[in-house]
């Protein structure tokens, strides 16, 4: 059980050395990004490579998970075809079966030269001692089987009472996070190789990660974000995150249900801001299959971080905007100002404006407010 990230990566660390091993085969495991266990692993000189196919590919071009269900949505096949050809040496291809082959053939050999295997787990089963693992492409499978040593890292919401419930579960994944009716494997693995039996590892260790986790549990308002089981669905639907994709949250866990949970986990004051960017259009909520009330959560965070901004000028900001937003004519005011003076600021870049303008671009003011456009149309009807 490690309390914290920092924990997590030394009993992980551990393990390696206690097991003598010199490369590392890892499947997709979003916890593990959350603790930045590769950057440990390499820093302590191990070889890892991931191979979840998605996960490769974002580790050969340096860039951390765009998704955590879709890690590589973002890049192009012929962009991935440079990609293999500069590193594995194949010959450019467009067909994604082909390039699909490349790193299968590239992965056999690794599989075998592999010391470690780490691993996820997407349920916990308390009633058996099992963790499940699903997967379409069966890279968990030979991650867990071949190598001598096999570590499974979990969060410790991840645990289910009984097996019964993985009937409910593993369908629900697999139909919110990929339109499947069933994931291609569904895998649960009970222990390290028996006597008698021709595979598995000699040696299984679990890992669960706490991580501000049970202090989110004792909160009774927040407590229902641990239900969350990465299908992704919440991504899928939020315009903002159509708009302004994984990378732009600079955070392990992306979209909505990101927002909910990583000021929680890394911080309220650090990144509250996270809540604040969301239209609070409720499609989150709607498509949730577990049924988190994820924009109402999205406000809750709002209101704590109004509560304890970190300095007097950012509590300050917030009792202006509310008491303006309070007065409606005062509201139009500073609406009509902010349409005449918003040139003017991006010539000017003033700080907080120029730290925004310098990843962005601020879109041109409108000519018309929404309410005089509404009233307009009104008129006209």
């Amino acid at each position: 059980m490690a309390s914290s990230t920092g924990e997590a990566r030394r009993i992980i660390l551990d393990l390696l050395r206690a097991a003598g091993a010199r490369a590392v085969i890892k499947s997709k495991c979003m916890t593990s990004e959350e603790i930045h266990l590769n950057a440990a692993m390499e820093a302590d000189g191990y070889g890892v490579v991931e191979s979840d196919l998605g996960e490769f590919i974002q580790q050969l071009r340096g860039e951390p998970p765009y998704h955590f269900v879709f890690p590589c949505m973002h890049v192009r096949r012929g962009e991935i075809s440079d990609l293999f050809t500069r590193h594995l040496g194949s010959p450019p291809t467009d067909d994604p079966e082909e390039l699909t082959m490349i790193a299968r053939r590239h992965m056999r050999r690794l599989y075998v030269e592999a010391d470690v295997g780490i691993t996820g787990a997407n349920f916990l089963v308390a009633e058996t001692g099992q963790i499940s693992i699903t997967e379409n492409e069966g890279n968990a499978r030979l991650t867990a089987g071949l190598p001598r040593v096999h570590i499974a890292l979990a969060g410790i919401e991840k645990v289910v009472e009984r097996l019964d419930d993985l009937a409910v579960l593993l369908p629900m994944l697999a139909t919110a996070g990929t339109g499947q009716p069933l994931t291609c494997y569904n895998t649960l693995y009970s222990g390290p190789r028996r006597p008698g039996e021709c595979d598995g590892p000699e040696e299984m260790h679990v890992v669960l990660l706490d991580n501000r986790r049970t202090a989110i549990l004792a909160d009774p308002e927040q407590r229902d974000s641990l239900h969350c089981i990465r299908c992704g669905a919440c991504l899928n639907v939020c315009p903002i995150f159509k708009n302004v994709g994984g990378f732009t949250y600079g955070t392990t866990y992306q979209g909505p249900i990101g927002s909910v949970i990583t000021p929680h986990l890394r911080g309220l004051a650090d990144w509250n801001h996270l809540s604040g960017a969301s239209s609070l259009c409720g499609a989150c909520t709607d498509a949730c299959p577990v049924r988190i009330d994820i924009h109402h959560h999205l406000l809750h965070n709002r209101r704590n971080a109004a509560r304890c901004a970190p300095h007097r000028w950012e509590r300050l900001g917030h009792r202006l905007f509310a008491f303006v937003a309070a007065r409606p004519w005062l509201f139009a005011l500073a609406g009509r100002v902010g349409r005449l003076t918003l040139p003017v600021a991006k010539w000017l870049r003033p700080p907080l404006l120029a730290q925004w303008l310098d990843s962005r671009d601020l879109p041109p003011a409108p000519r018309h407010s929404f309410r005089s456009q509404w009233s307009f149309r009104g008129r006209r009807s």
